[in-house]
């Protein structure tokens, strides 16, 4: 084999290296960002339904006090369809 063709593969080996080191970093700082921008614990989620605690409404039954989240903040609480307001989750019974 000749020296210069020694060299060429060499550099190639070198580069395919680097190529893969740097794949390999990105792929590892990828899966952190996505572990930070899960929220694993959550007491709700949009869609879900949630029922308002007995003593917050007196009197009405546990479907007059039910209601779906419409959206979930960064602070914890939840928006509800039609009602208004910002609430938390110490308004709500406990999910079985």
């Amino acid at each position: 084999m000749k020296q210069s063709t020694r060299r060429f593969f060499g550099a190639l080996a070198i580069a395919a290296g680097t190529l893969g080191a740097v794949g390999a970093i990105i792929m590892k700082s990828n899966r952190i960002r996505r572990r930070r921008r899960a929220q694993p614990n959550t007491w709700a989620r949009p869609g879900m339904k949630v029922v308002f605690r007995a003593e917050l409404m007196p009197g009405r039954d546990a479907s007059e006090r039910t209601f779906r989240v419409s959206e979930l903040l960064p602070s914890g609480r939840v928006l509800l369809d039609k009602v208004t307001g910002e609430h938390v989750e110490k308004e709500f019974e406990p999910i079985r």
